[in-house]
């Protein structure tokens, strides 16, 4: 997680930072609507590789976006989810898909 002090200056640019990438937010999109697992979630998102997923999914988890709980099973199974600090990103999230549908009947 970065520190304060690593974070740009201007709000939009430290939440562009954090969730500027189009595979970030279409995880946590899908998030939104209850924990995923990382095969679901690899499935959900067509054309994102392994590699991205599980790097998008350290970082959102390092900073502090989401949780990643291991149950202890065998085989063990993982499950990611919105933290609360995520869930505060319903909104943003809200507001892009109703400007999105919008556009999408305005154009």
């Amino acid at each position: 997680m970065l520190t304060k002090d690593e974070l740009p200056e201007c709000p939009v640019a430290t939440t562009v930072s954090l969730i500027g990438s189009k595979w970030k937010l279409l995880i946590i999109r899908n998030l939104l609507d209850r924990p995923w697992r990382f095969n679901e979630l690899k499935k959900s998102l067509t054309g994102i590789s392994q590699k991205v997923l599980t790097d998008s999914l350290r970082s959102m988890e390092e900073d502090g976006l989401i949780t990643r709980t291991v149950y202890p099973e065998v085989p063990p199974r993982v499950e990611y989810a919105l933290s609360e600090l995520g869930e505060t990103m319903r909104p943003i999230l809200d507001a892009m898909k109703e400007w999105g549908t919008n556009y999408k009947e305005n154009i």
